[in-house]
């Protein structure tokens, strides 16, 4: 075995080694480490950890490296902090843009609000967990210090959907978020299920705090609405509707996001989804929220007009990839929130940075589209005034942000 030191972390987490042939990967390993290792395709897939440095610490879960949720239980809460904001500076660096940046805000163990897990049906019954690093492995967990235990106490009700449900080959893909009162739960690649199957599951649900159940395409089991509180509304997102992860870190979002919003009277949120932004929004001013999906759309709505006492809030149907809004839509507008997918706004932000919105409040899930966004915004003659990074995935690479970006009129 070769002798390496490992220079960095890369993307992804993994220790990287500039070596003679290029780049080395090596998992579970930290910069400043002396490794051992074969190389084979430019990755160390079992290092030899012969000199470990200060920040590798004990991993926390004892299924971490077989599972693949998790992928820096290794590294001290000081390393991922300090190495996800870097990763959000070298993104912004790289497209000539250095704002200031705020202190990272981290969301605690324990509190994920959702997760996807895989059963199978099994000879002797039925095995619940995560599927392994880069695998189709499924590894049965008995615990995960990300997750909410809402989420863990779950397990046996999707177990026994399996047993009842999966054929022998198939694995269900069971998507479970909590919300106020139980669990939502949306399960894909499960058979059809006949009339007694389909009683058994609402019995199952019903004893495991499922409030509601969708079985491939269809609701099959609902008790009570799985709402989720959003400002002064309760909205009950449809079924596998995206959500903020952790309720902590939706609360760093919207209160960042009220912050850059100010005193602002108008406001058009943009890929506003259930209302993540926009009812809290509504407390103090108008709101024009845009999202392509209906559902969406209709359950803010529904969660507005239940709530009242707000201002006003307009939603539109419409798919900003393909129709954004255009500069003469802003114009009498105070402030914007934007919060794209991974993909970024492109087609959006071309357009909003041609408009004179004076404060715009950018949320990202992705630090390397957001560089190529805020540059077009800052060629559009607007200023990045800071960036926040808030991080809902412990233990993991992906990174959030909220940044504030302001015009003169």
């Amino acid at each position: 075995m070769v002798e390496y030191t490992v220079q960095r972390l890369g993307q992804l987490g993994d220790g990287v080694i500039d070596g003679p042939m290029g780049e080395i990967f090596a998992p579970f390993t930290l910069p400043g480490e002396r490794i051992e290792g074969d190389v084979d395709k430019g990755r160390i897939a079992t290092p030899k950890i012969i000199e470990p440095v200060a920040d590798r610490v004990k991993p926390v879960c004892k299924h971490f490296k077989a599972c693949g949720g998790c992928s820096m239980q290794h590294a001290s809460d000081a390393l991922l902090a300090d190495w996800k904001v870097a990763k959000t500076v070298e993104a912004l660096s790289q497209a000539g843009l250095t704002p200031e940046f705020r202190p990272i805000i981290t969301s605690p163990a324990g509190s994920r609000r959702r997760a996807t897990f895989a059963a199978k049906r099994t000879k002797k019954g039925a095995m619940v967990g995560f599927h392994g690093r880069a695998s189709d492995v499924i590894v049965e967990i008995t615990e995960c210090p990300v997750s909410d235990p809402a989420l863990l106490a779950g397990m046996p009700a999707f177990g026994q959907f399996a047993r009842i449900g999966a054929s022998r080959k198939a694995v269900l893909r069971v998507s479970a978020t909590t919300s106020e009162h139980g669990l939502d739960v949306a399960i894909e690649n499960g058979k059809e299920l006949s009339p007694t199957e389909i009683a058994q599951f609402a019995q199952i649900a019903s004893a495991n705090k499922i409030l509601r159940l969708k079985w491939n395409d269809d609701i099959i089991a609902q008790s009570h609405p799985p709402s989720q509180p959003m400002g002064a509304a309760h909205v009950v997102p449809p079924s596998g509707a995206f959500l903020q992860a952790t309720t902590q870190g939706e609360t760093a979002l919207v209160e960042t996001v009220m912050d850059i919003i100010g005193s602002a009277k108008q406001v058009t949120d943009l890929f506003a989804g259930c209302g993540t932004f926009a009812l809290p929004i509504a407390s103090k001013a108008a709101v024009h929220a845009v999202e392509g999906e209906r559902a969406m759309m209709d359950a803010l709505d529904l969660g507005w007009r239940n709530a009242g006492g707000l201002h006003d809030v307009r939603v539109e149907t419409r798919d900003l990839f393909r129709r954004p809004l255009m500069p003469d839509e802003f114009k009498k507008v105070d402030a914007v929130v934007i919060d794209p997918p991974r993909a970024g706004a492109f087609a959006q932000v071309t357009e909003l940075a041609k408009s004179d919105v004076p404060r715009i409040a950018f949320v990202s899930c992705n630090p390397a589209t957001f560089a190529r966004d805020a540059q077009i915004l800052v060629e559009g003659g607007y200023d990045l005034d800071w960036v926040q990074v808030v991080d809902q995935f412990l233990w993991n690479s992906h990174v959030e942000l909220v940044a504030q970006f302001t015009k003169a009129k």
